[in-house]
């Protein structure tokens, strides 16, 4: 007998904008959970239209935002607030990042609705924090997580290189994974206790905790230092190389002892096993740059397909540096349904991106489309119990707004 979806039954208010909020309910919608997206009524909230092409469907929207309904609501209106309060009666978890200020000022903080149901998770993401003196600043995963805690510092290529821009919303979907994973942990507690409570993460704390090994050490009284690599890097067992065709890896050789023979053999210079310069782990790390050119020549001599098989057949741990375009032609990207097909590609993609957890014996629900703008308003309103007059009242003072279904993504 198929099972249920492991939170099917859960409802779930996603009143956030943009990444790192959306992902988590995006994740909780894998998983069964309905997930109501609240935006306000006439563009909905910015990421809808936030394109290369100024006007058009968002292509992430697509990802953020799959598998949930939308509710056109305008929280700035009294009729508006009072039927969010409403729903919020009705729901399991409201997720957030709107900016303090404005959260206090729409009257929807935890102090605002956790009067209104006893059982519900609140969870809010924030820039920098709940609390302290930029408890208020907005920011993105650019700025809050990539700058602000040393990680666009650390991966410079050497110390004369500028520091490197982030690729848009890298940090923001492993942040959202970190408020789904406080969303589990506060209904499991609710389980126990019969009581939610509010979670929270931020940008900067994650980014944080992405570069802990180095705080640590800073922490410990250990000099910080960048991961360098070529010839300035401190390693060339654990550096970057070059083929031939034009393609880079990534060399880690991690059991020195072991695998240093075998290295010197694949590229053709046993000797070296010999060569004082090299023959301890020591001597190695004093002598990388030398190192470094020696296999450097050694692997712009063939092409990558060579050198992988060679890799491989030696156990020898590598990365090819890939290129996003491949990835949807990646075999086991594709085995292992990190890549899967969409249930509605006639928004834009037959593929979209899995969400990076599962539960073995449950299936996830389908990747289905994004909602349109205020698609499932009145239904929504229905289910909290509001009646059809109410309901008419709403729409026809603006405080509601009823839509179509998510555009065609040309």
């Amino acid at each position: 007998m198929e099972r249920k979806h492991p939170l099917a039954g859960l409802r779930v208010i996603d009143l956030a904008s943009f990444i790192a909020g959306p992902v988590a309910t995006t994740i909780m919608a894998d998983f069964g959970a309905e997930v109501i997206k609240i935006e306000p009524p006439g563009k909905g909230e910015p990421y809808r239209t936030r394109n290369w092409t100024p006007g058009t469907p968002n292509h992430r929207y697509i990802i953020d935002n799959r598998s949930k309904k939308s509710l056109a609501l305008d929280l700035k209106s009294e009729d508006g607030l009072a039927a969010f309060y409403d729903l919020v009666k009705t729901v399991d978890v409201v997720v957030t990042n709107l900016p303090m200020d404005i959260r206090k000022r729409l009257k929807v903080t935890y102090e605002d609705l956790a009067d209104l149901n006893e059982r519900l998770v609140y969870a809010s993401i924030t820039a920098y924090g709940e609390v302290g003196p930029e408890a208020s600043k907005t920011g993105f995963d650019s700025v809050a997580l990539w700058a602000r805690t040393g990680l666009m510092d650390l991966v410079r290529a050497t110390r004369d290189t500028p520091p490197a821009i982030s690729p848009g919303g890298m940090g923001d979907h492993p942040t959202g994974m970190s408020l789904y994973a406080a969303i589990m942990t506060a209904l499991y507690d609710r389980e126990r206790t019969g009581k939610g409570s509010m979670v929270t993460t931020s940008l900067m704390a994650n980014g944080v905790w992405w570069s802990a090994l180095q705080v640590q050490e800073m922490l410990c009284g250990y000099p910080i230092t960048s991961r360098e690599t070529g010839r300035n890097g401190p390693n060339a067992l654990a550096n970057m190389y070059q083929c031939r065709d034009g393609r880079w890896f990534v060399l880690v050789v991690a059991n020195e002892e072991r695998q240093w023979p075998a290295l010197a053999h694949l590229v053709g210079r046993p000797e070296l096993t010999d060569d004082p310069r090299f023959a301890t782990m020591a001597a190695r790390r004093e002598n990388a740059a030398e190192l470094f050119d020696i296999f450097e020549a050694a692997f712009t001599s063939r092409d990558w397909p060579e050198w992988r098989k060679a890799l491989d057949e030696a156990s020898i741990t590598f990365g090819l540096v890939g290129l996003t375009s491949e990835l949807e032609h990646d075999e086991q990207v594709l085995a292992t349904e990190t890549l899967i097909p969409t249930a509605n590609p006639e928004v834009g993609a037959k593929l979209t991106v899995n969400s990076p957890i599962w539960i073995h014996g449950h299936k996830k629900v389908p990747a289905a489309r994004p909602p349109g703008l205020g698609e499932h308003s009145e239904a929504v309103l229905r289910e909290a119990g509001l009646g059809e007059e109410r309901i008419r009242k709403l729409l026809e003072s603006g405080a509601v707004s009823q839509g179509g279904p998510f555009p065609k993504v040309d």
